[in-house]
């Protein structure tokens, strides 16, 4: 959790200091709960200076918090707190119980921060890599409005959905993939040793090669000459592209570019837009102000391109704009959604609404992943034909030749 810096007004007397919170909305809350009025906040930069000094090598090979534990880690904080354990046992009591050892690291620490008298949400914010923005919001406002086991219920729920749509993805793209891998495997099989006995054979017999086979052997000389160039240059052009793609303006382009993908890109367009939906709705029901719920779901979204649409949302929302002029001007949802925006803000039930939402673009999903097979499919069958014909092309018609020359003498 970050550290601000504030000067506000008190009982008619400048007061200023320091205070944690998750950003600058949530440290204004908490002074306006103080009675201060606040006048200046500014963050306060983190001295890493420590930090870069004590960085354990052995933190590298430990394995990352998978979504599995923050599923069950959720599930077990609910039932314990709503059972009434204080927190300090629960987190000591789980640091014990779960199999993650980074997770039990982290805990560890945490209980350690809790015994210090911080808070749950401020000690968590300390491990950013295991507990995300969005998650440490949630147990801020479960602290704040006394219902913390409602909002690791929620954790929970929304952390289960991504589980199941994250294994969805997965289960759809792994035919494709295991096609594609097979089609690279054959290339360099065939470079590599196939081709080249055959074009000993026909440099044997002086036979004239037709384009295809000139082409094939061309292609196989130049794996054969230069296999660990290319293989060296595909290691540099992934490692390169990886590291375009972790940079802010190529994760932004990389991001738009792949909602314009043929076949998947409308799939991952609304499994994101499920997935804002989902966590936008969650931030509302928990009470989280509307402008500091969008800002911290751009974030959730995992998308630089529609985060960025969805920080322009916040900007409209701010300037007093109405949340659905805001999401008609990003051009995100489609006409039906845009009708239940409408109907959740004339009801007042806006986090209603973006359940139904998230509902409504999840089983679309769920319906194009059950037939992504079936639409790729015949794209992978015209790719695998495109090479057995060159192949039959290259390597059988010299052979015809040949044989159509042995019979004419």
């Amino acid at each position: 959790m970050a550290t601000f810096s504030y000067q506000g007004k008190s009982s008619g007397e400048t007061v200023s200091g320091k205070i944690e919170a998750a950003n600058e909305a949530a440290a204004a809350d908490n002074l306006l709960k103080r009675n201060i009025t606040p006048l200046q906040i500014r963050q306060l930069k983190a001295d890493n200076s420590n930090k870069s000094n004590s960085i354990n090598l052995s933190d590298l090979f430990i394995p990352r918090v998978k979504l599995d534990d923050l599923v069950i880690f959720s599930r077990q904080m609910y039932s314990l707190t709503k059972a009434g354990i204080p927190i300090i046992r629960a987190i000591g009591g789980l640091a014990d119980t779960t199999s993650s050892v980074r997770l039990k690291q982290t805990l560890e620490q945490v209980n350690n921060d809790l015994e210090k008298g911080r808070s749950l949400s401020a000690s968590m914010s300390a491990h950013q890599k295991v507990f995300s923005k969005l998650f440490v919001s949630m147990i801020n406002v479960g602290e704040s409005t006394g219902k913390l086991e409602e909002a690791f219920l929620l954790l929970a729920q929304y952390y289960e959905q991504e589980q199941a749509t994250r294994k969805q993805i997965a289960s759809a793209m792994r035919y494709p993939m295991f096609v594609i891998l097979a089609i690279v495997v054959a290339i360099f099989l065939m470079n590599l040793f196939v081709i080249p006995t055959f074009a000993a054979m026909f440099n044997k017999f002086n036979a004239e090669l037709p384009w295809t086979t000139q082409f094939l052997i061309n292609s196989s000389n130049f794996f054969v000459n230069f296999w660990p160039f290319i293989i060296a240059a595909i290691i540099a052009s992934i490692f390169m592209l990886k590291r375009y793609i972790n940079s802010k303006a190529g994760r932004y382009k990389w991001d738009k570019l792949k909602l314009k993908l043929p076949v998947i890109g409308s799939i991952i367009e609304r499994s994101t837009l499920s997935r804002f939906a989902r966590s936008f709705s969650m931030m509302l029901q928990s009470g989280v102000p509307l402008t500091q719920s969008l800002n911290l779901v751009s974030e959730s979204v995992d998308n630089a391109f529609m985060g960025d649409k969805i920080l322009n949302m916040r900007k409209g929302v701010e300037r007093g704009e109405s949340l659905l002029r805001t999401a008609h001007a990003s051009r995100l949802f489609t006409p039906l959604v845009m009708q239940m925006i409408a109907v959740g803000e004339e009801t007042g039930q806006v986090d209603i609404m973006l359940n139904e939402v998230a509902d409504f673009y999840e089983r679309e999903v769920d319906f194009d992943l059950k037939s992504l097979t079936a639409k790729i499919e015949p794209i992978l069958i015209a790719i695998v034909a495109v090479m057995v014909l060159i192949l039959a092309l290259g390597i059988f018609m010299p052979m015809w030749n040949m044989m159509g020359a042995i019979k004419g003498r």
